[in-house]
C-alpha cells in the first residue's frame, strides 16, 4: 500500500506559471532554470519578433506565421492563441516526452492559454503570478519599454480582465519587487507539497 503511494507521489507534474503582462513570468522561470531545478521547462513557440537580448530554441522558438500555421495545421500544438497581435502556442510532443520521461514539465504561458490548458488537462497545476496591486503591474509595463505606445495601451486594457480569471487557478502568488528568490522559493513549496498530496495529480495529455 505504502510503495504505490509513493509512486503515485512522483508522478510528474504539469505545472503553469502564469499570470498578466509586466508580472515577472519570464524573470520567474529564468530564476528556476538558474537553480538547475530537475523540471523540464517547455519553449513556447512565438510569431512575436525576437527582442535583442532573446535566443531562439531558448527562450521561445520564434517562427513566421507560415510556420505556425502549419504547426497549427500538423496538430502538433497543445494550445495556441492569439496574444496582444502575435501568436503563441505549446509544442505538444515537446510536453508529452518530458511527461514520459518522468521529470516535471513547468510552461509560462498567457491567461488566456493557462484557461485553455486546465480545460484540456484539468489535473495540471495552475500557479497565478500577480503584483501586490494593479498599479504597480501597470508601472512596470510601462517602464520596461519594450512596447510601442498602441501595444502598450492594448496591454494595459488587458491587464484588468486578466487579474479577474484568479479563480481559474490553484494558487496565487506575489511576485513582489526585489523578491524574486522568494516568489521562486513559494512556487518550489506548491511544488513539494502537490508531491506529497495522498491523491496526486495525474497528467494525461
Amino acid at each position: 500500500m505504502l510503495e504505490t503511494l509513493l509512486e503515485r507521489q512522483l508522478l510528474p507534474l504539469l505545472i503553469v506559471i502564469s499570470g498578466p503582462s509586466g508580472v515577472g513570468k519570464d524573470s520567474v522561470v529564468q530564476r528556476m532554470k538558474e537553480r538547475d531545478l530537475p523540471f523540464h521547462f517547455v519553449v513556447t513557440a512565438t510569431t512575436r519578433p525576437k527582442r535583442p537580448d532573446e535566443v531562439h530554441g531558448v527562450d521561445y522558438f520564434f517562427l513566421s506565421q507560415e510556420e505556425f500555421d502549419e504547426m497549427i495545421e500538423q496538430d502538433e500544438l497543445l494550445e495556441h492563441a492569439l496574444v496582444y497581435s502575435d501568436y503563441k502556442g505549446i509544442p505538444k510532443q515537446q510536453v508529452r516526452e518530458a511527461l514520459a520521461s518522468g521529470k516535471d514539465v513547468v510552461m509560462r504561458i498567457d491567461v488566456q492559454g493557462a484557461e485553455t490548458i486546465r480545460n484540456l488537462c484539468p489535473e495540471a497545476l495552475l500557479i497565478f503570478l500577480s503584483t501586490r496591486t494593479e498599479e504597480e503591474l501597470v508601472e512596470r509595463l510601462q517602464a520596461r519599454r519594450t512596447e510601442n505606445p498602441e501595444e502598450l495601451e492594448l496591454r494595459l486594457e488587458t491587464v484588468h480582465q486578466e487579474l479577474e480569471q484568479v479563480h481559474l487557478f490553484d494558487f496565487y502568488v506575489i511576485n513582489a519587487e526585489n523578491k524574486l528568490d522568494t516568489t521562486v522559493d513559494t512556487i518550489l513549496a506548491i511544488i513539494l507539497a502537490e508531491h506529497q498530496r495522498t491523491e496526486p495529480r495525474q497528467v494525461v495529455i
